[in-house]
Parts: structure tokens; C-alpha cells; sequence
């Protein structure tokens, strides 16, 4: 009978302990005083790329390395480009030669020939007159026959033709280029010089620089390997502006707000920093993942709060835990 006694005072002293653990982990888990959010820490990240295709020549930078903006990161090896270079260089060089050879006009010896050639005409001209003149008082007299008279008088038009010809030649090199045959040709050189300049964008584009201040996350091509127009080979994290972010349920948010400051706990530094808020969605969604213990099965939307650390000395590196109790936030 005492044995029966004793199994029941044990029974019922096992009873109350489970009720004691259980309204013990009811309040850890349940209590508004005990709820912990959980959030993450984030920055900024930027990625280093290129206008240009090609194999990778030198790298100066790996993973971990701290860089400072417009320090050169690596440099890709375009030996088409310089090939093609060089082919739109000479078509520059040829447009202008050929600009500045009609802004010369002709040459001193092309007016000399020319010249020469007008009056070689004239005397032609000259000497097909007489001969014209001399024909047609025989022809006038019936000494001569009218095929004779035909005959002088075709070779004075054609000699006259040759004169106006060479004349017209001879003015023309003497005048130089019209105005549309300037504009033209020096269109060409701007064309051309543009073509330079494009390509030399691309060819200077084959040297990368950093395009923020932080610390290299990732190298994700080695020297050798070919790259392509804007794979982002160098990843920049900037660690001195991150912050932290939350996901807090929609019946947790109300009383948080933007200014708003609280204490947070980072395992990874064992340490306690202040955060001040900056920013609170304006619209809610479902969180990726359970930041709020204590709330049970309920699926309810949540929003994205961010806040920043508040002292200089310590930096938190992205992706490390962010604790803190809800009666904190």
C-alpha cells in the first residue's frame, strides 16, 4: 500500500514538473518578453566588367584584397582591336591627306600642264582659222569644192571645242574645289575620326578599374580565361556602408518606426551595437524566411526593415547575424 502511495506522489511530482517545463518553454518561445528577431547584415555590391571581350592578361587583385576606387583591377588582351586599329587609322590618315590636298587645290605643275595644254589649243584654233579663212575666198572664188570648205570648217569648230575644253579644264584646277566638294570630303574625316574614337574607347575599356571603395568578394575569372562584353569578373563589397535587415511580421510592426534606435546583438564580433532605422517597406510581403520565433503556425506578411550601425569602429562584414529581443526593436 505505501508502495502504491509512493508511485503516486511520484506520479503526480512528474506531473508538475512536465507542467513547469512546458509553461516554461510556453513563455521562452510565446512570451512577448522573450521574442528575439533575427536579421542579417548587408551592403552594397559592385561588380567590375568590361565593353570589351577577350582573354584575361593580368590580374593584380584576389579575393579578400581592400581596393580603392579607380585602382585597376585587371587588364583583358584585344589584339583584334589593335588589328582593327590600325586599319581605321590609315582610313583617317588617307581622309585627310585628301582633305588637305583640296584645300591646297591644284598643284603648281597641274597649272603648268594645263597651261600648256590651253595654249597648245590656241594655236591649233589659231592656225584652223586661217586655213578656214583661206578656203572659203577659194571656195567664194568656185575654185575649191564644197566638200574642201566643209572640211575647214569642222576642223576650225573641233579646235575651237579643244580650246574651250582646255579652258574650262585650266579655270577649274585654278579655282580648286567647290564648296560642296570641301564639305564632303572634310565629312569624311570627321567620319573617320570618329571611327578612331570609338574604337579607342573600346581598347581603353580593356583596362578595369575599381568602381567603388571595399573589400573583394569574389574573382570569378583567372589570367587566360576569356571573358565576355560585361561579365562581372571582380566583386566589390562596400563594408563601410552596410547595414542590417529584418523581416517583422505585420502584428509586430506597429510601434516601429523610421529614426527609431535599439540594441542589437552580433555573434560573430560578440558584441553589441546600436542600429538606428532609415527605412520600413511601404509594402508588405511574404518573409523568405522565419525571422520571429514565438508567434506560432500562423503565416502572416511581413516587412522589410533596414537600420544602420551607428558607430564608426565597428564593421560588420555582410551576411553576419543580427540579433535582437523584440521589446528592443
Amino acid at each position: 500500500m505505501k508502495i502504491k502511495k509512493k508511485y503516486i506522489f511520484l506520479s503526480v511530482l512528474i506531473l508538475l514538473l512536465l507542467c513547469v517545463v512546458v509553461t516554461f518553454v510556453n513563455r521562452y518561445y510565446k512570451g512577448d518578453d522573450d521574442e528575439v528577431i533575427e536579421g542579417r547584415m548587408e551592403a552594397i555590391s559592385y561588380h567590375a566588367s568590361s565593353k570589351v571581350a577577350g582573354r584575361i592578361d593580368v590580374m593584380y587583385v584576389e579575393e579578400g584584397d581592400w581596393v580603392i576606387e579607380g585602382e585597376l583591377l585587371y587588364v583583358i588582351s584585344t589584339p583584334e582591336l589593335d588589328a582593327k586599329l590600325v586599319q581605321v587609322d590609315a582610313l583617317r590618315a588617307q581622309a585627310q591627306a585628301i582633305n588637305e590636298e583640296v584645300d591646297m587645290g591644284a598643284r603648281v605643275e597641274q597649272l603648268e600642264a594645263l597651261r600648256g595644254l590651253l595654249k597648245r589649243a590656241e594655236v591649233g584654233e589659231s592656225l584652223a582659222l586661217k586655213n578656214f579663212n583661206r578656203v572659203e575666198e577659194l571656195y567664194n572664188k568656185g575654185v575649191v569644192a564644197r566638200q574642201l570648205y566643209d572640211e575647214a570648217k569642222a576642223n576650225l569648230d573641233a579646235m575651237s571645242a579643244s580650246v574651250s575644253a582646255a579652258r574650262a579644264e585650266y579655270n577649274l584646277a585654278l579655282a580648286g574645289a567647290t564648296k560642296e566638294q570641301r564639305e564632303a570630303v572634310a565629312a569624311k574625316v570627321v567620319q573617320a575620326q570618329g571611327a578612331v574614337d570609338e574604337l579607342m574607347s573600346y581598347i581603353d575599356d580593356r583596362y578595369v578599374y575599381a568602381p567603388a571603395t571595399g573589400r573583394v568578394s569574389s574573382v570569378i575569372a583567372r589570367v587566360g580565361e576569356l571573358v565576355g562584353v560585361g561579365y562581372p569578373v571582380v566583386t566589390i563589397l562596400d563594408v563601410d556602408n552596410s547595414w542590417a535587415t529584418f523581416n517583422i511580421r505585420e502584428d509586430d510592426i506597429h510601434g516601429v518606426n523610421v529614426g527609431d534606435t535599439f540594441t542589437a546583438y552580433l555573434p560573430a564580433l560578440d558584441a553589441d551595437v546600436e542600429f538606428e532605422i532609415y527605412y520600413i517597406a511601404s509594402e508588405a510581403d511574404f518573409a523568405t524566411w522565419n525571422s520571429t520565433r514565438a508567434r506560432g503556425g500562423v503565416d502572416l506578411r511581413s516587412f522589410e526593415v533596414r537600420a544602420s550601425p551607428m558607430l564608426d569602429d565597428v564593421r560588420p562584414l555582410p551576411g553576419m547575424s543580427v540579433v535582437v529581443r523584440g521589446d528592443r526593436l
